[in-house]
């Protein structure tokens, strides 16, 4: 799981991220809010810790452009501004949760992983669309045009990462991650690449395009041609 921390007090997150990646999260430090903006726009978080009195851009301004841009990753408010208008303010930004310092570590854990859980639970019961393609997660089912897709275990892995993150770069750790979660290991040598190569093959006439960005990883977006 990817999580950024949008934290200008350097000691707690220091601490908040060494706590977190003991837990097994790959965790991203933002001091302020313009670091904040840009890693949301170039990466993909599975959630987002943000405290309001981020330095340059606020955390609630980071909030609001976050959720104008349609993502919908859970986000975490960490603030010390513990008055009635400021908890009302964050949640209706958009905040799933506000937590308030000084508080306790196991507190702040468990309230993560009630998000988390949530998020892929919303995840696994939602039929995603996009162009031509229509990808049923509850009854593992990917159709283009109507016709069905005829897709091995790993290509329906994979495929459903790259469209819950559409727009989005995926990594190849992350494709790592998710088929050894699924329980399988990767394969030596080119493994993905052969996958990413059978996958744009299924997904000819779909309108959607596989794009290979240089040292990140793979982009699922709308084809030019798409309609």
């Amino acid at each position: 799981m990817q999580i950024l921390l949008a934290e200008d007090d350097t000691m707690l997150a220091d601490a908040l991220s060494a706590q977190l990646r003991g837990l097994g999260y790959a965790v991203e430090l933002a001091p302020n809010g313009p670091v904040a903006q840009y890693l949301l726009q170039r990466h993909h978080f599975d959630l987002a810790i943000l405290d309001l009195g981020l330095p340059m851009v606020d955390g609630l301004s980071v909030l609001r452009e976050l959720r104008a841009a349609n993502q919908q990753m859970p986000v975490v408010v960490l603030t010390a501004q513990d008055a009635l208008e400021s908890r009302v303010a964050g949640l209706n930004a958009g905040a799933d949760d506000y937590i308030t310092k000084p508080f306790d570590f196991p507190e702040l854990e468990a309230r993560l992983r009630a998000l988390l859980r949530r998020a892929k639970a919303a995840t696994a019961s939602a039929e995603l669309s996009c162009a031509h393609l229509v990808f049923d997660a509850k009854n593992r089912r990917a159709a283009v045009h109507g016709q069905a897709l005829e897709l091995s275990p790993r290509e329906y892995t994979l495929l459903e990462l790259l469209l819950i993150h559409r727009d989005s770069v995926v990594t190849k750790d992350q494709i790592t991650q998710v088929w050894a979660n699924d329980g399988g290991g990767v394969g030596a040598g080119n493994a993905i690449e052969v996958y990413i190569h059978r996958l744009r093959r299924r997904l000819e006439g779909s309108g959607l395009d596989i794009r290979t960005v240089r040292g990140l990883g793979y982009l699922l977006e709308e084809s030019n041609s798409a309609g």
